[in-house]
């Protein structure tokens, strides 16, 4: 499954938004924020629960479906939660590059392979 544009939009949108606390500058930072147990490594739920956040700012009325308005530009195909939560299963795997099912700062840093 390819990632959907209006996805990668939200996400980049909602990151601007986000309160300069909540940003962060290197790998090692990122890690910390998104490692909900302190393992030292993000698990899928973990990578899912972070970058779901995109999804839930801009789902207005709550139904678990981006529509029309809710999504960036005003338009564009419905996404729903389960489409959106595949395409960040589909993002982690490709950033998994040992396939260990974590992401310590190396991975999380590097770009996601194609």
């Amino acid at each position: 499954m390819r990632p959907v544009p209006a996805l990668l939009a939200a996400a980049c949108l909602a990151c601007a938004s986000l309160p300069l606390a909540a940003q962060v500058g290197d790998s090692a930072g990122y890690l910390a924020r998104m490692d909900a147990d302190g393992d030292g490594r993000v698990s899928l739920a973990e990578y899912q629960q972070w970058m779901g956040y995109a999804f839930d700012r801009m789902d207005a009325d709550g139904d678990g479906v981006l529509r029309g308005d809710e999504l960036p530009g005003g338009r564009g195909a419905p996404v729903t939660r389960e489409r959106h939560q595949a395409a960040l299963a589909a993002g982690f795997a490709r950033q998994d590059r040992n396939g260990d099912g974590q992401l310590d700062a190396r991975e999380l840093a590097a770009p996601p392979a194609h």
